[in-house]
């Protein structure tokens, strides 16, 4: 992207922008506008517009993070120049999910179909890979942008509910940048007139400058897994050593293929869960506060060549893949009026 600022009269900043096609931190990839310049005024980020996307850039210090009003994506973050989150341009180039939020619940439900208050719902079926629902119903639509900053922009959605989800929610998403590294927090309220079940989560992917997920060293302190058949939980719950998953202490990911969801976490005296991943002298943690009590790990062995297990996912959940069918698995019963707010973060170093 090539950008020119100029002052505004109004005291805003006035952006021309063109985007061209060349390798980026954040994996940007062609796009048909190549050759379109457009105006846009901002009060603080750059915005870049596009169709019915806009892109955000935030900077703070040696951080850069790129969000989208597409699904309130996050679109790749940068520290002193070197990818930390894996990052794409345009809804076009994602890859598995990347930088999806994932409300009202994340991963998949069984059959799409489940029971709330004694009323049976079926869901629409949405996974390409069987008959199920998956990832919630708010990251393919497009939110409100309600502010931006040089280092900070929040995203809100009145979200009316769906065929098998009719409860309405107004959700509010803020990405922050600091000294730091990144922070998300995220705020939804029960606008409807009946009890909510609700769940959040995010899925970025993660690198540490390894050409492979192999080399990297990972560390979950987590103490159960929930056990899997064909992607979906049988019901049982695991340790993570009788599972073979036990990455409590810091251990090198090596060959294991990772796509589950781990439960129990391990909180430091903050009462903040840490995931490490190291890989030469880069070091961060992806942390999640008390709201998340599960998180996916996902190695990304079903991504295409190219760009498969080049980057891990990380993805803090407040409930458990298919929470909607076991609701001890962390679901929230968010009353009419009620608002529930979560916040994870990355830090390096």
């Amino acid at each position: 992207m090539r950008v020119g600022v100029e002052a505004s009269g109004s005291g805003g900043i006035v952006v021309h922008w063109r985007m061209v096609s060349h390798p980026t931190a954040f994996r940007h990839h062609d796009v048909a506008s190549a050759a379109r310049a457009r105006r846009r005024r901002v009060w603080g980020g750059v915005l870049c517009g596009m169709g019915d996307e806009t892109e955000v850039r935030l900077q703070a210090g040696v951080w850069q993070a790129v969000v989208s009003s597409l699904g309130a994506s996050l679109r790749g973050v940068t520290h002193a120049g070197q990818p930390v989150v894996t990052g794409y341009h345009g809804a076009a180039g994602k890859q598995g999910g990347q930088g999806d939020v994932l409300i009202p619940f994340p991963g998949r439900v069984t059959g799409g179909r489940y029971q709330w208050h004694g009323v049976q719902h079926q869901l629409p079926l949405t996974d390409k890979n069987g008959p199920n629902a998956i990832h919630g119903f708010v990251r393919n639509v497009a939110w409100d942008l309600e502010s931006v900053t040089a280092a900070s922009t929040a995203f809100v959605l009145r979200f009316a509910g769906v065929p098998g989800y009719p409860f309405p929610l107004h959700l509010r998403l803020e990405y922050s940048l600091d000294h730091e590294g990144l922070r998300v927090n995220c705020a939804v309220t029960n606008t409807g007139s009946h009890p909510a079940p609700i769940g959040m989560g995010f899925h970025p992917y993660f690198t540490v400058g390894s050409a492979q997920v192999d080399e990297d060293t990972l560390t979950v302190p987590f103490d159960d897994v929930l056990e899997f058949s064909d992607l979906l939980p049988t019901g049982r719950v695991l340790g993570v050593a009788e599972a073979g998953l036990d990455f409590r202490s810091p251990r090198r990911i090596g060959d294991t293929t990772i796509n589950h969801c781990f439960a129990s976490p391990i909180r430091g005296p903050d009462g903040v869960a840490r995931v490490m991943l190291t890989y030469g002298l880069r070091s961060f943690a992806v942390w999640m506060d008390e709201s998340f009590g599960y998180v996916v790990i996902y190695t990304g062995d079903a991504l295409p060549q190219g760009v498969r297990r080049t980057s891990i996912a990380i993805e803090p959940m407040t409930c458990a893949t298919d929470a909607l069918n076991h609701p001890a698995w962390g679901l929230r019963e968010l009353a009419v009026g009620s608002r529930h707010v979560a916040q994870w973060g990355v830090t390096f170093g």
